[in-house]
């Protein structure tokens, strides 16, 4: 669906780049994350993925066209939500999804029932303008279904959203990727990419440091620890061993062989902390 190419990109075109020697290829349909901190690059590559910067060095293929000839056809397939909400205040949310499905040449979603699908029911004839930044993100999440796009880029889709409203956000996400919908997610927030993502990227000061599933990453960099809590003495204990070095293979063999074990599960390293790992920065 995406294929990338030694890309570049300079903001003051020159040697100062923002975006360096970028190569990476999205499958269709699978969810890729393209995770890092505020400032790597995330947006900058998306941004010329969907034409809204124009491409200087390098190759990119978006649902089979070239972003150096982008046509209509490619806007027909593809959907965007962005972090900051475009939306026109002086409309009310029905207006801005009734205004946009004119936008396209192929057949839309209606505007009411994607408004009721983000949890604003009720909200359609309010402009939005009065709507909170909540709101604004929902709304603009549901214009980038509006025409059931078959690629879809969003930008933190849960920024700034309370859990229950995240949490169906989400669930939207997953549907439509097991309708068969591509998805192209740029984040900073882990749990998210960890959660939803078949394969993330991590990009620091515009670079791919790797690419990987969540379950190899944590496999291959992730420590392999068991928390257990037991009562000692009538006093409750909780230990992390690793279930690799042998000193504290036997340490939870004599733990289990001579306590009254409360609990015991398997510890495994969070995508925050294999990044920090790997990249050496953090997410902020």
């Amino acid at each position: 669906m995406i294929s990338v190419k030694n890309l570049y990109h300079s903001y003051n075109n020159d040697k100062n780049y923002q975006v360096k020697n970028v190569s990476f290829e999205v499958n269709e349909g699978e969810i890729f994350g393209f995770l890092g901190p505020s400032g790597a690059g995330k947006s900058t590559t998306q941004n010329i993925l969907t034409g809204l910067l124009r491409i200087q060095k390098g190759e990119a293929i978006v649902a089979g066209y070239n972003v150096r000839d982008m046509s209509k056809e490619m806007f027909n397939k593809i959907g965007m939500s962005f972090e900051q909400s475009n939306v026109y205040s002086k409309l009310t949310a029905k207006e801005n999804l009734d205004f946009y499905r004119k936008l396209f040449d192929v057949p839309t979603r209606d505007s009411i029932e994607l408004l009721k699908l983000v949890g604003l029911e009720g909200k359609e004839n309010i402009k939005a303008g009065n709507f909170s930044k909540g709101m604004k993100h929902r709304l603009t999440f549901a214009r980038s279904m509006i025409n059931n796009p078959k690629l879809w880029f969003l930008d933190e889709p849960t920024t700034g959203l309370d859990p229950s409203i995240a949490a169906n956000i989400k669930s939207i996400i997953k549907e439509k990727n097991r309708e068969g919908v591509t998805v192209f997610l740029t984040t900073h927030n882990m749990f998210i990419a960890d959660e939803l993502c078949d394969r993330v990227a991590f990009i620091v000061d515009g670079e791919i440091k790797l690419i990987d599933s969540p379950k190899n990453l944590k496999l291959q960099y992730g420590d392999k620890l068991v928390e257990v809590e037991y009562v000692k003495e009538g006093e409750i204990i909780t230990e992390k061993l690793s279930t690799v070095l042998e000193k504290d293979k036997k340490s939870l063999q004599n733990i289990i062989s001579r306590y009254e074990i409360r609990t015991m599960h398997t510890k495994e390293a969070t995508l925050e902390e294999i990044f920090i790992k790997v990249t050496g920065r953090g997410l902020i």
